[in-house]
């Protein structure tokens, strides 16, 4: 077998993020163990950041 571009076609059989238990997003990473959406596996609180959220007129909109 070739070690270029025909061994690229079978990059993809394996999958890295698989679907969070918590928030449900496609986010949760299976080897390391952590979602990186909302944190699970890595905390009990929720990943949360001020600048996750827009400010309108210095108020926060969720």
């Amino acid at each position: 077998m070739s070690k270029g571009t025909p061994s690229f076609g079978k990059m993809n059989k394996n999958y890295t993020h698989i679907r969070c238990p918590r928030c449900g997003r496609h986010s949760y990473h299976a080897a390391k163990g952590y979602c990186a959406a909302c944190g699970y596996g890595r905390s009990k609180r929720l990943r949360r950041y001020s600048w996750m959220n827009k400010k309108v007129n210095r108020v926060r909109l969720r």
